[in-house]
């Protein structure tokens, strides 16, 4: 078998293997030393981590309050059992996080740490990304590996 055979054959199956596995998204927030908007994986010191769910989304929430910013990484499927803010569309893009006016109507709570009405952040901004791996880093674009690995198949294959 020549060389162009088998790396053909290699990056076929690195694609089927690639697919079969759910979506690694990084999982921080701006607590964690270089999860913060300066976005620095070697800071995290690791990789990202794959989703719970076979057609999961990353998510990056940014919540202000004046000043002051929270950055969220996270899989979406991880943020839905608690979070009523969510956008109803969930295609790629940043959206401007939902108000529900009747979250914790009936609560009688004096600890305003717990936030149950979720009104303490001026603005949530809620951006959604699915088309490649860890792509909740920052703002930047970044390369897909499916297109690497297409290019150097091309390149070796002309030559």
């Amino acid at each position: 078998m020549d060389k162009s055979k088998f790396i053909l054959i290699v990056a076929i199956t690195l694609m089927f293997i690639d697919s079969s596995f759910a979506i690694w998204c990084y999982r921080c927030n701006s607590a964690t030393p270089g999860c913060s908007d300066n976005f620095n994986w070697r800071g995290i010191g690791y990789l990202g981590e794959p989703c719970p769910e076979d057609n999961d989304i990353c998510v990056k929430i940014t919540e202000r309050k004046g000043a002051s910013e929270f950055i969220t990484r996270e899989c979406l499927s991880a943020l839905v059992p608690y979070r009523t803010d969510i956008p109803a569309d969930k295609y790629e893009g940043c959206r401007p996080g939902t108000y529900d006016p009747k979250l914790a109507n009936y609560v009688n709570n004096s600890i305003k740490e717990i936030n149950v009405h979720r009104d303490y952040f001026d603005s949530t901004t809620w951006c959604f990304c699915f088309l490649d791996h860890r792509c909740n880093s920052s703002t930047s674009l970044s390369i897909s590996i499916l297109l690497l690995t297409l290019g150097t198949l091309l390149a070796l294959l002309r030559k």
